[in-house]
């Protein structure tokens, strides 16, 4: 029997075996390729599945002998691709990254297509693969092309479909993902996020090849965040910086294009139309209008590093990502962080905590499962390890002390032996005192530590803990009540 590795299960480049799943829009697209002479423009965001999706069904179709598969991106690529008009019966080429071809060349193109569609060419097909409006600016260079080709539009799957693919992952690696949900989730319709999240939960769990009996993979989701926005860092850190200063940067200026990444970070597909952001955004229409109209947008969205990431459409005034890492990058950062980072003084991002942990050392394994916990069900925690970068060099007592005291809307207070003995959860409490009165403080009470008529904190409702058993388990449960708690409070 055959060795099943991890990434031959969750592939993360080519075209996936184990864990294909057609897209919602797979039959209409075989159609399309099957129609003798018609061009075929396959358009949606990156990431999504276009290009895979499209070898997978000219396979299916049986036309994939004579296909010559090209990008926008490779200059020598380009060098055929303009020179198709002038070439014989070539058979099927795929052009990838059709938006980045200059307007001559589309035009070129355009041309072409007229021409096989109206001859019903059964020896010559093109398709298309772009981001979003690709037809649009391709019709725009040739309107009467609009009835000669089909358009597919690819829009970010339904959950149902990534879950399709994640249940393919785990029956071909015989595991099980305790983090499956979170996983489609915040896969956000993404084939390749998928992918990605899954094969990261594998490696984090040591589970590199196929196991002879199923296998639960714990790897929590807040864990395969951490480890995948860090490995994007130094990616992805320094570009959108740039991005964000724009050409001329000013730290107390309007930062119009730190909007706009907060605008792209917080969509719901991997594109923006610039014009629609700034109707929904008054307070930063007249920056954002500034830049986008005098074409310093297009002009940074071409620089180098940036067009490797970004690309801005001033025909259509759409901003689309170019690499799907980049939003879930964007999606998962701290943006406090960022905005300093940055350099921006007049930037009003409220910075607060949902919850702060206070705990002594010797609790710090259920404490970690409990902030992993929290942090997969979507709350901000305030964890001292996460943090420990920040306050380097400074007074740590002036750093942590407003968190405790006023900058996290509930403290959470695991109370274990140790507790009452150790430096810093004893400043800790000190900072929260005056909150139990709010009842902005949930005590969790280890079992180890008998209860006392003369303690007053034990006449709050609390939870409790045991230290030698589960901590995954009791943080897990913990946390639904904590996030009931905060629901009901808000």
């Amino acid at each position: 029997m055959s060795l099943v590795r991890v990434e031959d299960v969750f592939k993360i480049s080519g075209v996936p075996t184990h864990t294909f799943v057609k897209p919602s829009e797979y039959n209409r697209l075989k159609v399309a390729l099957r129609s003798p002479g018609r061009g075929v423009i396959v358009e949606g965001p990156s990431g999504i599945g276009k290009s895979t999706a499209v070898i997978k069904a000219l396979r299916d179709n049986q036309m994939n002998e004579e296909v010559v598969q090209l990008s926008a991106r490779s200059p020598s690529d380009v060098e055929y691709i303009e020179l198709l008009h002038e070439l014989g019966k070539f058979g099927t080429v795929v052009i990838d990254d059709f938006h980045r071809l200059q307007d001559s060349v589309k035009s070129q193109i355009s041309d072409l297509l007229k021409i096989m569609a109206d001859t019903e060419d059964p020896h010559r097909k093109i398709v298309i693969i772009g981001i979003n409006e690709a037809g649009r600016s391709l019709i725009k260079a040739s309107p009467d092309l609009s009835n000669r080709i089909d358009v597919v539009r690819f829009e970010v799957e339904p959950d149902s479909k990534i879950e399709e693919l994640v249940t393919s992952g785990e029956a071909a690696l015989n595991v099980s993902f305790g983090a499956r949900d979170l996983i489609v989730e915040k896969s956000k319709g993404s084939f390749y996020l998928a992918q990605l999240l899954c094969m990261e939960a594998c490696v984090l769990a040591e589970i590199l090849e196929k196991p002879e009996e199923r296998t639960q993979v714990g790897t929590s989701f807040s864990a395969i965040q951490r480890r995948v926005v860090s490995r994007q860092r130094d990616r992805f850190g320094g570009v959108i910086r740039s991005f964000a200063r724009g050409t001329k940067f000013r730290p107390s200026g309007r930062a119009p294009y730190l909007h706009i990444l907060r605008w792209l970070s917080e969509s719901e597909s991997w594109s923006i139309s610039i014009l629609d952001e700034m109707r929904k955004h008054p307070s930063e229409k007249a920056s954002v209008g500034l830049v986008s109209e005098r074409g310093y947008l297009e002009n940074l969205t071409n620089s180098d590093g940036i067009s490797e990431i970004l690309h801005f459409d001033s025909d259509t005034g759409i901003l689309s990502v170019e690499n799907p890492m980049l939003i879930f990058y964007l999606r998962n950062i701290s943006w406090a962080d960022f905005i300093r980072e940055v350099g921006f003084t007049k930037v009003d991002y409220e910075e607060s905590y949902d919850f702060a942990l206070s705990f002594a050392g010797e609790d710090r394994a259920f404490a970690e499962s409990l902030r992993d916990a929290l942090e997969d069900l979507g709350h901000t925690v305030f964890y001292d390890m996460a943090e420990q970068h920040r306050f380097l060099g400074q007074d740590v007592e002036t750093y942590m002390g407003p968190i405790y005291a006023s900058g996290s809307r509930f403290v959470i207070a695991v109370l274990g032996e140790m507790y009452g003995t150790k430096r810093w959860p004893l400043f800790e409490v000190g900072m929260y005192t005056s909150r139990f009165a709010d009842g902005e403080v949930i005590p969790i009470w280890s079992s180890k530590i008998p209860p006392s008529a003369t303690d007053p904190v034990r006449g709050l409702g609390y939870l409790t803990f045991a230290p030698d058993g589960n901590a995954v388990s009791q943080a897990t449960e913990h946390a639904a009540v904590l996030t009931k708690m905060l629901k009901d409070r808000q």
